[in-house]
């Protein structure tokens, strides 16, 4: 069934949607006012809360737009040939605002708890936002090591995701679970040092709100870190995926 641009712009946009819904909704609300050190209770809840919401987006707009979700996945999709360059840019504005509606919709409901809200509007919590040295990585990790581990985890998730989406693939049903499996570990490695982004949607959403909420912008300041990593990370994934297409 052939899908229109403007389906396929929707389902990126829903999809986007969710996987914020799913991932902020769990960092903001297991949040503590001490701020210290991640519980390893909070960071698997946070890495499996993000996977099931993926896998359910996948199943239900993959068809539609191919569950992309992420301007780095987008970026390896147009680098590989199998998104257009209109299509691309299309899809990292919808993802984009899917991200900020999602994240936008789980501080309405921390709105309702004086709790939550005194996190949403914390200057040092940013909505759970990422970060490098002093904000927002638990460990105080600095900046290049952040920008090496945020490359890695998403050069292998978008590798996974590129070669188990091939039409010619073994097990391309159950890419879904592959994906959001590999999801679930690049944050249960990546949220003690940085908070985990490996997609720039997910970091830019809660670093754009939390600098309104809180006054602070120190998130947003950080921003160009997850943006810059993950797609260097998605075109390496694209680069040794051609290296590894079957030859003619």
């Amino acid at each position: 069934m052939p899908w229109s641009a403007g389906q396929r712009y929707l389902a990126e946009f829903l999809g986007t949607f969710g996987l914020l819904v799913s991932v902020s909704g769990a960092a903001l609300l297991s949040l503590n006012q001490g701020l210290g050190t991640v519980p390893d209770a909070r960071v698997l809840l946070i890495s499996l809360s993000l996977a099931f919401g993926v896998l359910g987006m996948i199943y239900a707009f993959g068809d539609i737009s191919g569950g992309h979700f992420n301007p780095a996945v987008t970026v390896a999709m147009w680098l590989t040939g199998r998104t257009k360059p209109k299509d691309a840019a299309a899809y990292i504005l919808a993802q984009v605002a899917g991200g900020i509606v999602g994240v936008a919709t789980v501080a309405g409901v921390a709105h309702g708890s004086a709790y939550l809200w005194n996190l949403v509007t914390s200057p040092t919590a940013a909505l759970a936002s990422q970060g490098y040295a002093g904000n927002g990585s638990p460990y105080t990790v600095a900046a290049g090591s952040v920008f090496l581990l945020e490359v890695a985890l998403t050069f292998l998730l978008v590798l996974v995701i590129l070669v188990a989406t091939r039409a010619d693939g073994f097990a391309k049903n159950l890419a879904p679970v592959g994906i959001a499996l590999t999801l679930a570990m690049t944050n249960l490695i990546g949220i003690p040092i940085d908070g985990a982004s490996v997609n720039p949607a997910r970091s830019f959403a809660p670093a754009l709100l939390s600098a309104g909420f809180s006054g602070d912008g120190w998130a947003l300041r950080q921003d160009w870190m997850f943006w810059v990593a993950p797609i260097v990370g998605g075109a390496i994934a694209a680069l040794v995926e051609y290296a590894l297409r079957p030859k003619p």
